[in-house]
């Protein structure tokens, strides 16, 4: 009688442990899903996916469709699949509760304004720099980057500009390891080279680069430091690289004082040039 009711308790329990284990496993394929459309920067066939995060194709099928139906994935020509509306209802909801970025896109508003050229609010993910905001010029000059692009580290003035505030080794680690070489062949991939350069620009407050990442297009950045000196975002101007020298207006300037105005709204002191 007590071996029965034993087993039933044991049965009992791994019937409630169970659907646990199959849930935290669907939550789990659907990041895997999620990140890789985020690697890809484009939409993927059901084939393409598994192939990506090791899964067998029958379960990438059944997920994705229940995705599709739930609008976390969107089903295009072909069967390509890419990010659904759902997640950028969330995304809106979460930017709005960050102070630094709801900080920065407004002063990104006033230098677009000021300086009528195309602004950027970057920040780093791993080994690379992601464009967290934009605002576009008012001539036609195109930019490539968008919203959620990301680009190797060491192709830009803002990439060098995130890991400025590390200690050498790591940034001669995290270039190491990243550095690749650019569309252009002109940007640095020496890690050294680029460890200092990230340190020097981050004590002086701001990072220029043309041509490194495409031809024609340059960048004037300026670090957002905390209180702490770390580089946790930067605002760049992004534009023709014939335009770098200009004076009137002042683009290092307007970035170096929009940079500053952001730390300030948000209380950081550090002591910056």
């Amino acid at each position: 009688m007590t071996a029965n009711v034993r087993d039933q308790d044991l049965s009992r329990t791994e019937v409630a442990v169970e659907p646990r284990r199959s849930r935290t496993s669907g939550i789990d394929r659907v990041l895997q899903i999620l990140d890789c459309l985020q690697r890809r920067g484009r939409p993927a066939t059901a084939y393409e996916i598994a192939r990506d995060i090791g899964a067998p194709l029958s379960t990438v099928y059944v997920i994705v469709d229940d995705m599709v139906e739930k609008e976390l994935l969107d089903r295009k020509d072909g069967g390509l699949l890419w990010l659904g509306p759902r997640l950028y209802q969330y995304g809106l909801t979460y930017a709005r509760t960050l102070d630094l970025l709801n900080v920065a896109t407004q002063e990104m508003h006033e230098l677009a304004q000021s300086s009528k050229e195309t602004i950027q609010i970057c920040g780093r993910d791993g080994d690379y720099m992601v464009v967290f905001a934009m605002e576009e010029g008012k001539d036609h000059f195109q930019v490539t980057s968008r919203v959620g692009t990301r680009t190797p580290l060491n192709w830009t003035a803002s990439g060098r500009l995130l890991v400025g505030h590390l200690p050498e080794a790591e940034r001669l680690a995290i270039f190491a390891r990243s550095a690749t070489a650019s569309p252009t062949g002109r940007a640095e991939t020496d890690k050294h080279v680029l460890a200092r350069a990230s340190a020097a620009a981050l004590a002086d407050g701001l990072a220029i680069q043309a041509g490194e990442s495409d031809f024609s297009v340059a960048c004037i950045a300026a670090p957002i430091r905390d209180n702490l000196g770390a580089c946790r975002a930067t605002i760049s101007i992004v534009v023709p690289d014939v335009k770098l020298r200009q004076k009137d207006p002042d683009l290092t300037s307007l970035v170096r004082q929009s940079a500053r105005r952001i730390e300030e709204r948000l209380g950081w002191r550090h002591g910056t040039p």
